[in-house]
């Protein structure tokens, strides 16, 4: 990691850019705050003056990288209309792309072991996320008499969890990720197996 070199301007956002590369490299256990400092050139005591310790400057890469998830899902479920099936998938592919793009968010927001109820702006903004998977998953579901639906949020948590598996497994260059198919392939395959089972789509599509 090159040391970034911080003279003027914005302090706490050098921390947090000097964090997410730590992050990338050391994962969000393997780094301290005053390795965070050297990367920008300040002692250890100017990191205290904008984040408390260094859960809080790696819950600010969270939330930052929340902002940017949210963001991209939502442009995805816009860009998928107007066939529900075609948003979701597009929202599928957000996650994947997300992933790829920002790993040193992603491994904040995912593997830091931040926990998001014990942290009021984390919630918000994981929840304008997930509302997205939420939305999809309820546009699915409109055909379906109301009695026979199944639950939108047990929907979008499961889209969630194996858009979540898929990153894990094939594309954070894990023994995994040598799978024979792309991810965004192995992702929408799934979907559409699962959303038939439950009726949500017909067999055929």
């Amino acid at each position: 990691m090159s040391k970034r070199g911080y003279h003027h301007g914005n302090l706490r956002q050098a921390l947090v850019e000097a964090a997410l590369d730590l992050i990338r490299e050391k994962s969000p256990q393997g780094f301290t705050l005053t390795e965070a400092a050297k990367a920008v050139g300040v002692t250890p005591a100017a990191v205290y003056r904008h984040f408390q310790g260094r859960e809080d400057l790696i819950a600010e890469c969270a939330r930052q990288g929340f902002v940017i998830f949210a963001d991209l899902m939502e442009h995805a479920y816009q860009t998928g209309q107007p066939s529900a099936l075609a948003s979701l998938e597009a929202v599928g592919r957000a996650y994947l792309a997300f992933a790829r793009k920002y790993p040193g968010h992603y491994m904040a927001m995912f593997e830091s072991g931040l926990s998001l109820n014990a942290n009021a702006d984390l919630c918000t903004v994981a929840n304008r996320a997930s509302a997205v998977l939420e939305r999809a998953a309820q546009a699915l579901s409109r055909h379906i008499p109301p009695e026979k639906r199944p639950p939108v949020a047990m929907v979008s948590a499961h889209i969630w969890a194996m858009s979540h598996g898929v990153v894990e497994l094939y594309t954070r260059g894990t023994p995994g990720a040598r799978a024979p198919f792309p991810a965004e392939d192995l992702l929408e395959t799934g979907i559409g197996i699962y959303l038939r089972g439950l009726g949500l789509i017909p067999a055929d599509a």
